[in-house]
């Protein structure tokens, strides 16, 4: 590990001056993910600004019922969090899912928003990776790409997000509040992360400097139902090889609200735009759930090995929408 400089912050004002005053900067928050890629070499940061003991560790209401959630939160207390578990339990489930117990005792709310990709050549610094050194190619479109993108990937990068949270957010309409050197600006969970096109080492749209203070879930819809599932190679601590969000209400014997996230699958969750608009309005049935899911994974462009993850998701979606038909209360 190279030697780097160390700053506790005493606010948000300064760890951000901090952040845009050095370029090599990096926030730290559990270290969960960030100090395993400087074991790794693959992070380098020169000084690292300690967030954890900022006040940004609360979660509470908002005034119209939805939730305000701290980039410092742990992952376990906002999995266990009751108006989580009762309000948006798919944000529950997706972080029970995500790691191991001691992983979520550690890791934070903004930092499992910034986790990069378990990509293994994105990993090993002994092999070219676009996400690392851009022009220097991608080796995994040809070579070991089993658990990579088949949605939204690019010629230079078929990487995919690791994180299970994000989904969940992108179901729920959440927002990311950051807080940077031109001010606070409130960013959709679901336009946080971005595509690889041309440029995949820049995985959001945070900018240099910017700090996660928080999260905010809106209310959620009245009589809507959400869960989160995940498909992985063993039951525990395994990253998705696919996995859904899915929020549901039924209204007079047809679907009047609906939002779909993919996770597994691209280079960001992946909120199935195509799949809502042809459900609202439509009868709550396995067939019309096929069909609109269908219709979104037209998109997808499976590699020599992963296409299988195309039915791989296609059934946990449909799976998960008929699930929640038994659960959503009829209006």
């Amino acid at each position: 590990m190279k030697p780097f400089a160390y700053l506790r912050p005493a606010s948000v004002a300064e760890a951000v001056r901090a952040g845009a005053g050095n370029p090599g900067a990096r926030f730290l928050g559990g270290g969960t993910n960030l100090v395993d890629l400087m074991k790794l070499g693959v992070e380098s940061p020169g000084l690292l600004i300690d967030v954890s003991r900022l006040p940004l560790d609360r979660v509470t209401r908002t005034d119209d019922g939805g939730l305000r959630i701290g980039a410092t939160v742990r992952n376990s207390d906002l999995a266990a969090h009751p108006d989580v578990r009762s309000h948006w339990p798919a944000l529950s489930q997706a972080l029970l899912a995500g790691a191991s117990g001691q992983l979520r005792n550690t890791a934070t709310t903004g930092g499992n928003l910034l986790q990069r990709t378990r990509c293994p050549y994105f990993q090993d610094v002994s092999k070219p990776c676009n996400k690392r050194i851009p022009g220097s190619g991608c080796p995994a479109r040809e070579g070991a790409h089993r658990d990579l993108a088949v949605l939204g990937h690019s010629q230079d990068c078929v990487a995919t997000n690791p994180s299970d949270m994000a989904v969940a957010l992108a179901a729920l309409d959440a927002t990311v509040q950051l807080h940077g050197p031109e001010g606070q600006r409130t960013v959709p969970a679901t336009d946080f992360h971005r595509l690889p096109g041309d440029n995949p080492d820049q995985d959001t749209v945070i900018r240099p400097g910017e700090l996660i203070t928080e999260v905010v879930l809106p209310p959620p819809p009245a009589g809507a139902v959400s869960l989160y599932r995940k498909a992985r190679d063993r039951a525990s601590y395994a990253f998705a090889l696919a996995s859904v969000a899915a929020v549901l209400s039924v209204r007079d014997g047809n679907v009047d609200r609906v939002s779909l996230a993919f996770g597994g699958l691209a280079h960001r969750p992946w909120r199935a735009r195509v799949a809502e608009d042809l459900l609202r309005g439509a009868p709550p049935t396995g067939d019309a759930f096929t069909r609109a899911v269908d219709a979104e994974l037209e998109e997808a462009r499976p590699l020599r090995d992963n296409g299988f993850k195309v039915d791989l998701a296609r059934r946990l979606a449909v799976g998960a929408l008929v699930e929640l038909t038994t659960q959503a209360a009829p209006a």
